[in-house]
């Protein structure tokens, strides 16, 4: 089933206005995103769950060490992940067999036991690191330079990732609460289901992303397929490490030294890029705003994506989620933050726009500290629920209700503020290793997150407000702090908004 075989010309007709292909790639996206978040929305639930029940019966702090290992490794991938694909694969390819090694680890995840529960997360990385570059870099694309449809039409796939995203956890969770491993199923039936229309409208896409190998050139064809067989032979080997038993590791620890190699890692970059970069004063002064919003970047992170690790245990053991006889799943609530972006980015939009227009757009740093601010608040929410629960009682699920939708203004504030700025910013031939950063620095937070969420103990309940006011007074005070720098930083910028 050869991507090469797709038509060398995109298929007629449009798509509300758009090129046919990005049809094909809203829908490969939406299912992806139905899979991820599907099956993210049961991950620590299903780690801390009792074995006689189905479960792991990891602790909260091994759980959510892993959970923060596992959404960090989703980034980093990324980076390997689209040099594949731009030098080797093309982008068609990557997403067609990004999409089944997905497929597979989801569908390893639903057979029961440790083994295959650590080989399917793997599998489920790498695809996943292969398929999510690639596909917004098909996007791009589409467009010739200049189409004023460009901007539009990454808002309406935007819209597909948040209704996948919003749909996986209802579904999965639903059928999670019969058998875990139904719900692992659920999110490999997804995928499929977006392979399935990847292959059957693939044409639309024409030659858009097409691999090396697909123009005249034999070594070429040699050299992608020999690295297609590279590639597919290690995820062999990493599958078969995990069905015998070999990936067995202390999660704290190694999620401990992942996040300290990730800062070093990217403090040592940067140390370079200022030494041996050759940057002029210009671009010195602009690169030192990228550091303050990666760092504040990764901060961000770090408190928003207490989600799906403490957030989604707080939802299982202490709100109350029987309404007429009928209990709502735990994993339901990760499907509030997509909901809320699907209606709050277009009004985020048009605000920025209407800023804009009055000469009162706030620059990346204010924006940044916006975000941090209100992501502040929403743990504040939590302060007075985790209070209730200290005094033991339950609370109504409209604590976490308020509190995502904090924390989703929050992100709306900064996290595609965060992209655009850095490829403003970043001098041309740092661009791609300046984004790079941008993504190690998410990972970095995604692990703090996981290391931040096991301080949540359920044998230490009385902690909980006190540790949510930590969270509020980072968040808050950082956010302070940058709004207080805003203004020298936006003359750094030279003119950047």
């Amino acid at each position: 089933m050869s991507i090469e075989s797709a038509a060398a010309a995109p298929a007629s007709g449009t798509f509300v206005g758009h090129p046919r292909g990005l049809a094909t790639l809203f829908f490969t996206e939406m299912w992806e995103r139905f899979s991820y978040y599907g099956m993210r929305a049961l991950l620590v639930l299903f780690m801390v769950d009792r074995i006689e029940d189905g479960g792991l019966g990891f602790s909260d702090e091994t759980a959510t060490a892993v959970y923060g290992l596992y959404t960090a490794a989703v980034y980093l991938v990324a980076l390997p992940g689209g040099w594949i694909a731009d030098r080797l694969w093309g982008a068609q390819r990557a997403i067609w067999f990004g999409g089944i090694v997905i497929m597979c680890g989801h569908f390893v995840l639903a057979i029961p036991g440790l083994a295959s529960f650590f080989g399917g997360l793997i599998l489920v990385v790498l695809g996943t690191g292969l398929l999510k570059p690639s596909i917004s870099t098909l996007v791009g694309e589409l467009y010739a330079a200049g189409d004023p449809r460009r901007d539009s039409g990454f808002t309406i796939f935007y819209m597909g990732i948040n209704i996948g995203a919003a749909a996986g956890p209802l579904v999965c969770g639903w059928l999670a609460g019969g058998n875990w491993h139904y719900g692992f199923a659920a999110a490999g039936v997804g995928m499929f289901a977006g392979l399935v229309q990847f292959r059957a409208t693939r044409a639309s896409l024409g030659d858009c992303g097409l691999a090396p190998g697909a123009v005249p050139g034999a070594g070429l064809r040699r050299g992608a397929a020999s690295a297609s067989l590279l590639f597919l032979g290690l995820v062999a080997l990493l599958l078969l490490a995990g069905l015998n038993g070999w990936v067995r590791f202390d999660a704290l620890s190694l999620a401990q030294g992942t996040a300290v190699a990730i800062a070093g890692a990217t403090a040592a970059w940067f140390a370079y890029v200022f030494a041996a970069g050759r940057l002029d004063r210009e671009e010195r002064r602009r690169m030192i705003v990228i550091v303050v919003l990666v760092l504040a970047g990764a901060m961000f992170w770090a408190g928003f994506e207490q989600a799906g690790s403490s957030l989604n245990l707080f939802a299982e053991r202490y709100t109350a989620r029987e309404f007429g006889g009928f209990e709502i799943p735990a994993s339901w609530f990760q499907s509030l933050n997509p909901i809320f972006i699907i209606v709050l980015a277009p009004l985020y939009s048009m605000l920025w726009v209407a800023l804009a227009r009055r000469h009162l757009d706030p620059a990346a740093p204010a924006k940044f500290a916006l975000g941090l601010i209100i992501l502040g608040l929403g743990f504040a929410v939590m302060i007075g629920a985790a209070s209730l629960v200290a005094a033991g009682e339950q609370v109504l699920p409209t604590w976490l209700l308020f509190t995502y939708l904090l924390h989703t203004m929050g992100e709306l504030a900064l996290s595609p503020v965060g992209l655009s700025s850095v490829t403003k910013l970043a001098p041309r031939r740092f661009v791609g290793q300046s984004m790079g950063m941008w993504f190690m620095c998410a990972g970095l937070g995604n692990i703090i997150a996981g290391l931040i969420a096991g301080e949540f103990s359920a044998d230490a309940v009385e902690q909980m407000p006190a540790l949510y006011t930590q969270i509020v007074l980072t968040s808050v005070g950082s956010g302070v702090l940058l709004l207080l720098f805003a203004r020298p930083l936006r003359r750094l910028m030279g003119g950047v908004r």
